[in-house]
């Protein structure tokens, strides 16, 4: 868990830079950088102690809007300089902006990595399914089908999944949201008070290549029978609680159940359990066409940190013993150099 006390008192606006924000008129990013700069003061965060390290592409100017330490990187390498930054200074709350393009394809390993080694991180992939800044070629996220500058008969790729790719890369919390919707904060919350490598995928609008990929459903019309949010301990309900998701034991399959007069417990809907694994994998690859978008914290099971493991081994191996660099030069093979030798030059001998 991220050190909360003592409280650091702070607004919105101490939050934001005195750069002017870029972003096209409608962009999706305008939305979740006020929900991260609402959320940073009820955490209690600290400017001061804060990181925000980003990659390239549309998300990654996000470091600039932000008034505290940042650092935009190269394209896919954000998580390397994040891990080299939380090393040297574990006590940094460091937050890791990418994209769909720079966190799956080029940085892919990187993220992989990260996410394996559980550095204590918060990591937001904005998720547009096309990659903006370049013009709006197909991404690693974007649907079979999606036309492009570099699909024009449309993509015949297979999408990654960003949720499942974290959670086969190891990763211990896994979490959605989308850019406007109210419930984002609780979601950056979860994510910022979980020990270890915080995986959050952000449903993004790309308003110029790729408006409204996610209208069906995000859009308030058909929020109720499109959006799963899940709460830790409760039932999986949606549609305003006349429909849940249960479990095909027979096929090992999720299903959607009817609930009669509120009794859910006869549909056999599933109570969410952040820990069970299987479960969230099933809860991520849920095709949208039949089943409604898993949403919150999907999965959050904490183990110990990669650079709390490196500190406590770093601080055995200390134990007792005296700096002494001189020693440590002369250990091992060592020889001197006779002047007499070396004055005959490099050629004497043979």
């Amino acid at each position: 868990m991220n050190d909360m006390t003592p409280l650091t008192k702070t607004t919105l606006k101490d939050w934001e830079s005195d750069q002017e924000v870029r972003w096209c008129p409608g962009c999706g990013d305008y939305a979740i950088l006020k929900a991260v700069q609402r959320t940073l003061p009820e955490l209690g965060a600290d400017p001061a102690k804060t990181v925000f390290v980003s990659g390239i592409g549309c998300s990654s100017r996000f470091p600039y809007y932000m008034a505290s330490y940042g650092f935009h990187t190269i394209h896919g390498r954000a998580p390397a300089v994040a891990t080299g930054i939380k090393l040297a200074n574990p006590d940094l709350d460091i937050w890791l902006v990418t994209g769909d393009g720079d966190g799956l394809s080029i940085g892919g390993n990187h993220t992989m990595h990260f996410l394996r080694r559980n550095i204590n991180s918060q990591i937001l992939l904005f998720n547009n399914e096309i990659y903006g800044l370049t013009k709006g070629q197909y991404s690693p996220t974007s649907r079979e089908g999606t036309p492009s500058p570099s699909t024009p008969l449309g993509s015949v790729d297979h999408p990654a999944l960003p949720c499942a790719f974290a959670l086969g890369a190891g990763a211990r919390f896994v979490a959605r949201g989308f850019d406007t919707s109210k419930n984002l904060t609780d979601v950056l919350k979860a994510a910022y008070v979980h020990q270890g490598a915080a995986f959050v995928e952000i449903f993004q609008n790309c308003i110029v290549y790729n408006k409204d990929r996610f209208a069906d459903f995000t859009e308030k019309a058909v929020a109720d029978t499109r959006q799963l949010w899940l709460k830790a301990g409760e039932p999986m309900l949606f549609n305003k609680g006349t429909q849940g998701i249960a479990l095909d034991a027979a096929r090992l399959k999720l299903q959607v159940v009817d609930v009669v007069d509120g009794d859910w417990q006869a549909a056999g809907v599933l109570v969410h359990d952040v820990t069970n694994r299987s479960v969230a994998h099933m809860l991520v690859e849920l095709p949208m066409a039949d089943f409604p978008v898993a949403l919150g914290v999907i999965y959050d099971d904490p183990k110990p940190t990669y650079e709390s493991q490196m500190l406590s081994q770093d601080t055995t191996a200390r134990a007792g013993k005296v700096a002494d660099l001189a020693k440590l030069l002369a250990k091992g093979q060592t020889w001197t150099v006779d002047a007499a030798v070396e004055d005959q030059g490099p050629l004497s001998g043979i």
